[in-house]
C-alpha cells in the first residue's frame, strides 16, 4: 500500500521564513545585543584597515594627548595617545581582536570539555554520573581566579597561556547544565524510539540529544565567553595576563592606572569598551535563548 506524502508548498516555506524574521524583529534583546556585538566584531576584523596609526608605534613627544573633545585634543589622534605616545584609537581597535579571540577560544575549549562530560553523565548515569559529579565538585572547590593567578605566575603570562588556563578551568558550568538538560531529554519518547530502532548510542547522543540541548549550550557559551574576557582583563591588570606591547583592554587599563588622576580617559575609554562588549555578549545570548527555546517564546 502506497504511503501518501505531502510536500511543503513554497507558500508555506515563505510563511515560515516570515515568521522567523518576525520573531527576530520582536526580539529586542537579540537585535540590540547582536547588532552591538556585530559592530565590535567588524571593528576587530577590519582593524588593520580602519586604524589611523600603527598601535605599536611609540612617539614620546606626543605622550598623553587628550581626546578630540578636550581643548588640547587633535583629530590626528581622535581618542588621544597613551603614556608612550601610541594612538589610543588604534590600540582600542586591535584590543577588540584580543578580547574576542580569548572569549571565543575559551568558550570553545571549555565548552568541548564540559559538554562532553555533561552528555556522558546525563545519558549514562550511574557510576559515570558519580565520577563526573566528583570532578565538577572538585573543580568548584578551586577558585578560578586564584588558580589562574598561580598557574600563570608559575608558567608565565602570554596570550596562549591565558587561553589554555581559562579554557581548562571554566568547563564546570557547561558540565552541570548539559548533565541536567541531557537527563530531561533522555526520558522523552523519541529517545526510546531511537533505541528501539537499533540506533547506536553515539548516534542517539549526537543526533537526538545534542540538538535538543543546543539552546542551553548557547546561553552558557555566551556567559562563559563574557566571563573569560573579564578574567583576562583582571589577569592583565595584575600583570599576569597578556603581556606588552599587545593592546589588551585589561592591560591598557593597568598601564593607565598611574595616570588616572591626570588623564582619566586612559582608563575610561578601554573600560567603557570592555563593559560594552560584555553587555553585548550577554544580551545577544539571552536573545538567542528566547528565540530558540519554545517555552521562552510562548
Amino acid at each position: 500500500m502506497a504511503i501518501p506524502t505531502t510536500l511543503p508548498s513554497p507558500a508555506a516555506g515563505a510563511g515560515q521564513r516570515r515568521s522567523v524574521w518576525r520573531r527576530l524583529g520582536q526580539n529586542r534583546a537579540l537585535a540590540f545585543g547582536g547588532g552591538l556585538l556585530l559592530l565590535i566584531v567588524l571593528i576587530a576584523l577590519l582593524a588593520p584597515w580602519i586604524s589611523p596609526h600603527d598601535p605599536y608605534t611609540q612617539n614620546l613627544a606626543n605622550r598623553t594627548i587628550p581626546p578630540v573633545w578636550y581643548e588640547k585634543g587633535s583629530w590626528l589622534h581622535p581618542l588621544g595617545t597613551d603614556q608612550l605616545g601610541r594612538d589610543y584609537l588604534s590600540r582600542l581597535f586591535y584590543g577588540a581582536r584580543i578580547s574576542l579571540l580569548i572569549g571565543v577560544s575559551v568558550a570553545l575549549i571549555s565548552g568541548l570539555i564540559g559538554t562532553t562530560m555533561g552528555l556522558l553523565a546525563g545519558y549514562f548515569g550511574g557510576k559515570t554520573d558519580m565520577f563526573v559529579s566528583f570532578l565538577v565538585t572538585t573543580r568548584l572547590s578551586m577558585p578560578v581566579i586564584l588558580v589562574a593567578l598561580a598557574t600563570v605566575a608559575i608558567v608565565g603570562g602570554s596570550l596562549t597561556v591565558v587561553i589554555l588556563v581559562l579554557g581548562l578551568l571554566k568547563w564546570d558550568r557547561f558540565a552541570v547544565v548539559m548533565r541536567s538538560a541531557t537527563q530531561q531529554v533522555r526520558s522523552l519518547e523519541y529517545i526510546a524510539a531511537a533505541q528501539s530502532a537499533g540506533a547506536s548510542t553515539l548516534r542517539i547522543v549526537l543526533t537526538e540529544v545534542l540538538p535538543n540541548v543546543v539552546p542551553h549550550l548557547i546561553v552558557i557559551a555566551t556567559l562563559e565567553a563574557a566571563s573569560a574576557i573579564l578574567l583576562e582583563a583582571a589577569l592583565s591588570f595584575l600583570g599576569l595576563g597578556v603581556q606588552p606591547p599587545l593592546p589588551s583592554w585589561g592591560l591598557m587599563i593597568s598601564e593607565a592606572k598611574a595616570y588616572m588622576f591626570f588623564s582619566f580617559w586612559l582608563i575610561a575609554i578601554p573600560g567603557t569598551a570592555l563593559a560594552l562588549l560584555i553587555f553585548a555578549i550577554n544580551l545577544a545570548g539571552d536573545g538567542l535563548h528566547q528565540l530558540l527555546t519554545p517555552d521562552e517564546r510562548a
